[in-house]
């Protein structure tokens, strides 16, 4: 069933976390931090980055027993939606100014380390409070985590030209445990932009051999997941790292369908557009380019 946290799919949350952390500090470790990774961030703006968002979670899975480490930040994090999620990182950018690689990599591993340490024993269905005021279960906050690892990690070894794979187990737990496990709890007011829904309801059956069939439907302006089955207007069949590529705005849809990671079917397949407009993904910077060569 979309959304059920399997003993299986926690545990493979939290070795996936530990094992990209360890690849991520050792790449920022190795490659030049003045190279852009992006186009906006520098390789070491980019691990910094990374590492903001590890610290703050170190907060985020201990709800109300552990200060935020960004005093100040908490009324922008619970306000935020997917358009304001940049200018959100800006501020946060104003409260850590370390850019050295190394210090970067060991604060990441710490973080991960407790993490990974105070959510031994906890139920990782437990919602929390995430952006937007949304309540992510502690499963997909560290399936988050999993996904800025590997899609930064992305990001730093296509601009140093330095092997990175994105494992699509690893990046299937955002769609399974993050997404589909937000959205079943409550999403906040994280995609309330003021972008108008379209007028009938859309339904989008997703698939593949690493997560869990699930519907999203679109419904007077609120995003719900139900069970895949008739009434769905149209299918999509996805590797999940390409899948995260795509929301993320690493790689077009084109791209994506000539590689043949991405399929569409169904009764009303052109509705999907409308669909993924409405229904977006905070993007924390802009990638460098669409048109440089994509391998997953």
């Amino acid at each position: 069933m979309a959304g059920h946290i399997t003993y299986d799919k926690w545990a493979s949350a939290r070795g996936s976390l530990k094992a990209t952390g360890d690849r991520f500090a050792k790449l920022i470790s190795i490659v030049d931090p003045h190279t852009m990774a992006t186009g906006e961030w520098t390789v070491a703006e980019t691990a910094a980055h990374v590492g903001m968002i590890a610290t703050l979670y170190t907060s985020t899975v201990r709800p109300g027993e552990v200060p935020s480490p960004f005093p100040g930040l908490e009324e922008a994090i619970l306000g935020a939606n997917v358009d304001t999620v940049s200018t959100l990182n800006e501020l946060a950018f104003g409260h850590s100014a370390e850019r050295d690689p190394l210090v970067l990599a060991d604060r990441l591993r710490d973080d991960i380390r407790e993490i990974l340490r105070v959510t031994a024993d906890v139920d990782p269905a437990t919602p929390v409070p995430w952006l937007g005021d949304a309540r992510v279960p502690i499963a997909g906050v560290l399936a988050h985590l999993v996904n800025e690892l590997l899609l930064h990690g992305w990001d730093v070894a296509r601009a140093t030209r330095t092997p990175w794979a994105l494992p699509a187990r690893d990046a299937g737990l955002f769609f399974d445990l993050f997404l589909v496990g937000m959205i079943r709890n409550d999403y906040g007011s994280l995609m309330d932009t003021g972008s108008p829904a379209p007028r009938r309801r859309i339904a989008v059956g997703f698939h593949s051999a690493h997560t869990a069939p699930a519907a999203l439907v679109l419904d007077h302006g609120r995003v719900s997941v139900a069970e895949v089955d008739a009434g769905v207007d149209a299918h999509v069949r996805f590797d999940p790292a390409t899948l995260n590529l795509l929301l993320f705005g690493r790689v077009s849809r084109t791209r994506a369908a000539l590689t043949g990671k991405l399929a569409v079917w169904g009764r009303r397949p052109w509705l999907l557009p409308a669909f993924l407009r409405f229904v977006r993904l905070p993007t924390t910077t802009r990638p460098r380019s669409h048109t440089e060569s994509v391998r997953v």
